[in-house]
C-alpha cells in the first residue's frame, strides 16, 4: 500500500459554537491526518478563548484573506454566518485549499455558480457539511434502496419540526434573505431533505406553500411540499420551526419494506428500523439487519470521508453536482411555494429570478423595510 500523506493542514474561518461543539472533535478524531494550524474570527476575545481551548499552537487571525497569505492551508473549515460562505470559500478555493463549509454553501445557484467556477480554476474542492448523510445506518439505507433490495421506493415522508422563539430570531442575521437565505426551508430542513435526496436519487417536480405563521422574519417559518422523484416515488417535505414536540424524520416505503428513521441532530444505527412487508420471508428481512459498525452521522464521519477522497485524488462528497442538487431543490422549494405553480427540476436557470436569490423578488417575500 502507498503511504498516507502527511497531515493537512487545517485553518477554521469562524470558531463559533458550531466549531467548538463539532468541527473540533471531528479534528481531534483524525489527528493522524490533520493539523489544526491557525483561526480566524472578527472577535478577539472568542478568537483567544477558542485558541485556549484547541490543542497545540494555533495561530489567531482576524481576517480569512491574512490566514491565506500568511499560512496557506490545505485545508479550510468554514463556521461563520452563511452570507459569509460563497466569499469566503470562493478566496479559500483560489488559494488552493480544499474547503468544508457549513450549511447552506452559498445562499443561490447563481453564488453556487462563483464557487463551481472558483474550483475549476483552482483543481480544489468544496464540500457543504450535511453530516446526516454520513454514518453507517444512512450508507447502509441507501445501499438497500439502490440496490433494489428493499423493492421499488413508493412514498416518503421527510420531516423537520424543530421550535425556534423569539429569541433565536433576535440574532441579528436569523431570518433575513440576505444574511441567512431563507428561514426553516435553508436553515433547518435542508439537512433531512439532502439525506431523502441521497436516499432517493434525482426529484423531478415539486408543489410547494411557505408562510410566516408566528415570527416577525423576512423569510417563512414553515413549509412544505409535495415532490415526485425521476423514479417514481412521491414524497412529503415538512420544514418548520413552530413545532414544541421536535422532531427529524424520514420514512420510505418501498414494495417490500419501510424503511424509517427518527432522530433528532444525529442518529445512530437503532434509529433506523425496517418493516418488512407481509409477502417478505424471515430470512429476507433478517439480511436487512444494522451493520456491525455502528457510526454515528456526525462531523467527525464527513471529515473522513472527504480525507478519504483526498487521499485517492477524488471529487469529496457533498461537493459539485451532489452540493448543487440540495441548492436547487430548496430554490424550486420556494418557486413554488411564491409563484402557486409545479417547478420542475432543471429549469432555474441563469435570468430566472429564484436562481439569484431565494426570495426570487416574489412582492410578497422579497426584503422590504422590514426592522
Amino acid at each position: 500500500m502507498a503511504p498516507r500523506p502527511a497531515r493537512r493542514r487545517v485553518a477554521v474561518v469562524g470558531t463559533g459554537a458550531i466549531v467548538t461543539g463539532s468541527h473540533l472533535a471531528a479534528l481531534a478524531a483524525h489527528t493522524d491526518r490533520v493539523e489544526l494550524v491557525a483561526a480566524v474570527d472578527v472577535d478577539p476575545a472568542r478568537l483567544d478563548t477558542f485558541r485556549g481551548q484547541a490543542p497545540g499552537d494555533v495561530a489567531g487571525y482576524a481576517s480569512t484573506g491574512a490566514v491565506l497569505d500568511a499560512v496557506r492551508p490545505d485545508l479550510v473549515l468554514v463556521g461563520t454566518p452563511p452570507s459569509l460562505h460563497r466569499e469566503q470559500t470562493v478566496a479559500a478555493l483560489k488559494a488552493g485549499a480544499w474547503v468544508l463549509c457549513e450549511k447552506p454553501l452559498c445562499l443561490s445557484l447563481a453564488e453556487y455558480d462563483d464557487i463551481a467556477a472558483a474550483e475549476e480554476a483552482s483543481g480544489a474542492y468544496a464540500s457543504v457539511i450535511f453530516q446526516h448523510r454520513y454514518g453507517s445506518g444512512a450508507a447502509h439505507a441507501r445501499a438497500l434502496i439502490a440496490s433494489g433490495g428493499l423493492g421499488a421506493p413508493l412514498v416518503a415522508h421527510c420531516q423537520t419540526t424543530w421550535h425556534r422563539d423569539a429569541a433565536y430570531y433576535a440574532v441579528p442575521w436569523r431570518g433575513r434573505w440576505t444574511t441567512e437565505g431563507g428561514g426553516p426551508t435553508m436553515g433547518h430542513g435542508i439537512h433531512q431533505y439532502d439525506l431523502l435526496l441521497h436516499l432517493l436519487g434525482p426529484w423531478a417536480e415539486i408543489r410547494a406553500m411557505a408562510s410566516r405563521l408566528v415570527h416577525d422574519t423576512e423569510s417563512e417559518d414553515v413549509s412544505t411540499a409535495l415532490v415526485r422523484f425521476e423514479n417514481g416515488a412521491l414524497a412529503t417535505v415538512v420544514n418548520s420551526v413552530l413545532s414544541p414536540h421536535e422532531m427529524s424524520r424520514i420514512r420510505v416505503d418501498c414494495a417490500d419494506a419501510t424503511v424509517e428513521l427518527t432522530h433528532l441532530y444525529g442518529h445512530r444505527n437503532d434509529d433506523w428500523t425496517y418493516t418488512p412487508a407481509r409477502h417478505v420471508d424471515a430470512e429476507r428481512a433478517a439480511a436487512w439487519a444494522a451493520p456491525d459498525a455502528d457510526v454515528p452521522s456526525s462531523h467527525t464521519a464527513q471529515l473522513g470521508a472527504v480525507l478519504d477522497a483526498w487521499d485517492a485524488g477524488t471529487r469529496p462528497p457533498g461537493s459539485g453536482p451532489e452540493a448543487r442538487a440540495t441548492l436547487e431543490f430548496a430554490a424550486a422549494l420556494y418557486k413554488a411555494a411564491f409563484t402557486g405553480r409545479s417547478v420542475r427540476a432543471g429549469e432555474i436557470t441563469p435570468g430566472d429570478p429564484f436562481h439569484s436569490a431565494m426570495h426570487g423578488d416574489h412582492p410578497d417575500w422579497a426584503p422590504g423595510e422590514r426592522g
